[in-house]
């Protein structure tokens, strides 16, 4: 079922070896492009076309970069097939709830831009998003003519993770775009995520995905405005596929604790070495940590967020709970309501 126009929108081995259970010839297949409240826009082999939001539902909630198996007139999903990763985050507000930003990315440019915007705990938090997904993240700094030492900038984002690919670049030439070029080949979907401003859509643009929206920067805080409002499935013509996500301006983790673990290996094992395995790190005799952190062997800063997204990893899980329990609660209610109407009518 591969064919250079599906393998153009993504399509690799891991959709392929889902298709045994379906006549080829009674099918039509599709990514998902773009989800509009009532409408779903999709990508196939005959272009572009939309479905109303319930038909491209049919099997299950679809999101950005989706692949669905519809039926041979392509007007109702029969499948939405397994997802190869899925890039999601806590959405606003206090309860625990999923926001997904994109499905069946292979890799992930995390966009910091060399002024104000650069800081490791907030990529930190998109790295752990990045490995939890199962991703490659790819760490790209922009604007570097706004930093006296771009490269110093560099090394400390590679400092948080081994063998993280680091890029330093003007995304205003599209010459230096080249060298993401081979995280953007055929078969594979890569996605933009970073705060509003630091050069997404001009990114976008330097890996041809079409003439994106720019805006400036404010001189008063360094900052950018924020351009892109939705999120969209854009050809490259390098083969691959670019999904172009907003600016983030609040980004909270939600059950993000492979992530977390993977990012902060290095911190879980100088913390093995406590004498005291409920040493707090402060101050305890035996403690490894502040040991480390004396003598430079752990970053305190690093420490600190680590235990920053721990702690709002284990609140959001308790959110979490409590949501699900006053859910199964109004479930019971619902169900004894309806018992006691149906008691009521037989008694009649």
């Amino acid at each position: 079922m591969t064919t250079p126009a599906l393998r153009a929108l993504g399509w690799n081995e891991f959709f392929e070896g889902q298709l045994s259970e379906f006549d080829l010839d009674a099918i039509v297949l599709a990514r998902v492009s773009a989800h509009h409240s009532i409408q779903v826009e999709l990508q196939g082999e005959d272009g572009q076309f939309r479905l109303p939001v319930q038909s491209a539902d049919a099997d299950g909630r679809v999101s950005v970069g989706d692949w669905l198996v519809l039926n041979s007139s392509g007007n109702r999903t029969i499948k939405r097939l397994e997802r190869q990763t899925l890039l999601s985050r806590k959405a606003a507000g206090e309860e625990a709830k999923p926001q997904v930003i994109a499905a069946n990315i292979n890799t992930v440019f995390i966009v910091s831009s060399c002024n104000e915007d650069f800081n490791l705990s907030r990529l930190e938090r998109y790295l752990a998003m990045v490995l939890h997904a199962g991703a490659t993240p790819v760490v790209v700094l922009t604007k570097a003519d706004l930093s006296d030492d771009p490269e110093s900038l560099a090394e400390r984002a590679r400092d948080l993770h081994p063998d993280l690919s680091v890029v330093i670049m003007d995304a205003r030439d599209a010459g230096q775009a080249d060298v993401l070029k081979s995280w953007c080949g055929p078969g594979q979907s890569v996605a933009l995520v970073g705060s509003s401003g630091v050069g997404k859509s001009t990114l976008a643009n330097a890996l041809g995905a079409g003439d994106q929206a720019t805006g400036g920067i404010r001189e008063k805080d360094g900052k950018g405005r924020h351009t892109t409002t939705s999120r969209s499935l854009l050809p490259l013509p390098s083969g691959g596929v670019l999904v172009d996500n907003p600016g983030v301006r609040e980004f909270q983790l939600r059950d993000c604790d492979d992530g977390v673990a993977d990012l902060f290996e290095d911190v879980a094992e100088v913390i093995a070495r406590c004498k005291f395995s409920d040493c707090r790190h402060e101050g305890e005799p035996g403690c490894a940590v502040r040991a480390a952190i004396d003598v430079g062997e752990l970053d305190e800063r690093r420490f600190t967020n680590y235990l920053k997204l721990q702690e709002e990893q284990a609140r959001n899980a308790e959110t979490l709970a409590k949501r699900r329990e006053r859910e199964k609660n109004k479930s019971r209610i619902v169900k004894s309501a309806v018992s006691r109407k149906r008691r009521h009518r037989d008694e009649w």
